[in-house]
């Protein structure tokens, strides 16, 4: 291992330098106009996959886009690790709130990460893991210190629900045969903490449009004779939950699994500072679900937020106006034992029965997956929590992920493989927001934590 961690530190400058430059290419998979970005991205990956040293590789085509599939196969006699992540990015909207181009990284140093980090769109979610994975690969390769078969499937569609990935992954049972998926798409606690993700909430996510009259109307001539939308929109959205934050959906809560005390006790020993999690929100007092605590409403509890609203008039200056529609998106998180297809269903069904009678209400759901829980008992768990207290010098904390990669359930579903979540990110890290950003020191203590994994994994397994 010595000489991987050798040849890590001799090339840490180029790692780093490359990954600058796939940040440079906007990969929105949510926006069309970003089409060709999104070929050149993953034809950028294969190439980078092959410059490490797999034996084969190919950018396969999508009904959306492509999958990027790479593999180097030593011996068959090895056990196989498949390494799944996504090289698709959020849309970096709104731009003016961001401190610097999305697609033009730079590295600055911060509270939290005082050796540097980057900052651009997909820096931590998910090309600055995807690259750690990449780099380990290449370190392990050009030693000649790879213990395990490896087989890479970097999709670009993470970001919109992979509704292409459940038909490739059916489609290529033969060529994703391995032992285990791991995953680099979560976070750790702190860079003083590390921890792994032993479950991920599930994800209902649903458009509204709410219809009152034919077209615009003065709010003069109209106003308070004819519903506006806008209003009507706020005043249902509102009714989604009580005084409590408990949900108001009938039947939301019935497969909910309920921790028990000794479990919600575990958690409750997570290393968790309030006033920090606070000031780093610039927020003067939390909220949620009564009866909880934050770290359970984040990830052992479902949740309903409004994800976006519009309608009327939003220009500059005045127009007073009724609209004539208005809409939303909304997202649930959930948790083990609920399913998206049910709770979609609910909603739509209460979301429906709710609208007064002086507006028509369409629920369009958009793309959904399932929670997953995955057991800290078995060797694949245990290898990567080896791999973290060896290059962290502590155990790390198994918690739960607050969100959601819908992928997992399908995973074990579709390849019968149970997932390792052994990210390197952290929540601080404005995922999703203006200003991503990851720490170099997390970008690299992956890339020396992956190959312990590997070796951790390939002795586990032969002793078995």
């Amino acid at each position: 291992m010595q000489a991987v961690k050798n040849y890590i530190e001799i090339n840490k400058q180029r790692f780093l330098d490359e990954l600058i430059e796939v940040l440079r290419i906007p990969s929105v998979s949510a926006n069309p106009a970003h089409k060709a970005d999104m070929l050149r991205t993953a034809q950028f990956v294969a190439e980078a996959f092959l410059k490490a040293g797999v034996d084969h590789y190919e950018v396969i085509p999508t009904a959306g886009h492509p999958v990027v599939y790479a593999e180097k196969m030593i011996d068959p006699k090895y056990p196989t690790i498949l390494v799944y992540g996504h090289y698709d990015v959020q849309p970096p909207d709104p731009l003016d709130l961001w401190n610097s181009p999305p697609f033009e990284p730079v590295i600055k140093k911060t509270d939290i990460h005082p050796d540097g980090a980057i900052f651009a769109r997909g820096s931590c979610d998910d090309k600055g893991q995807v690259w750690m994975h990449v780099k380990a690969f290449e370190a392990m390769t050009q030693t000649n210190s790879l213990p395990c078969n490896v087989k890479f499937m970097i999709e670009g569609e993470e970001e919109v629900g992979s509704p292409n990935l459940a038909e490739f992954c059916k489609n290529n049972k033969e060529r994703l045969k391995a032992d285990v998926i791991l995953i680099s798409d979560t976070s750790i606690i702190s860079n003083d903490t590390p921890s792994i993700d032993v479950g991920l909430r599930g994800l209902s996510y649903i458009e509204v449009e709410v219809t009152g009259a034919n077209r615009d109307l003065h709010s003069g001539v109209y106003g308070g004779a004819v519903a506006n939308p806008i209003n009507v929109l706020c005043e249902m959205i509102a009714s989604l939950k009580d005084s409590n934050k408990h949900i108001t959906i009938p039947g939301f809560y019935d497969d909910v699994q309920n921790l028990s005390d000794e479990e919600r006790s575990a958690l409750a020993n997570a290393p968790f500072d309030l006033e920090a999690y606070k000031k780093d929100l610039n927020i003067a007092d939390i909220e949620g679900e009564q009866g909880y605590s934050t770290i359970e409403r984040t990830g052992i509890r479902p949740t309903l937020d409004c994800n976006g609203i519009w309608g009327g008039y939003i220009g500059e200056g005045a127009k007073t106006v009724l609209p004539s529609k208005a809409s939303a998106k909304i997202s649930m998180r959930l948790v083990p034992n609920q399913s998206s297809e049910k709770i979609t269903e609910l909603f739509q069904k209460h979301f429906e029965s709710i609208a007064p009678k002086s507006v028509t209400v369409k629920v369009k759901p958009h793309h959904g997956g399932e929670p997953v829980v995955v057991p800290t008992n078995s060797i694949e768990y245990q290898a990567a929590a080896m791999a973290m207290k060896k290059t962290f010098g502590k155990d790390p904390v198994p918690t739960r992920g607050g969100g959601s990669i819908p992928i997992v359930a399908l995973f074990e579903q579709i390849l019968g493989l149970k997932s390792v979540l052994m990210g390197f990110g952290l929540d601080s890290d404005a995922l999703h927001s203006p200003n991503e950003h990851y720490g170099l020191f997390n970008f690299y203590k992956g890339i020396e934590t992956i190959p312990y994994y590997f070796s951790y994994y390939a002795d586990l397994k032969s002793n078995q």
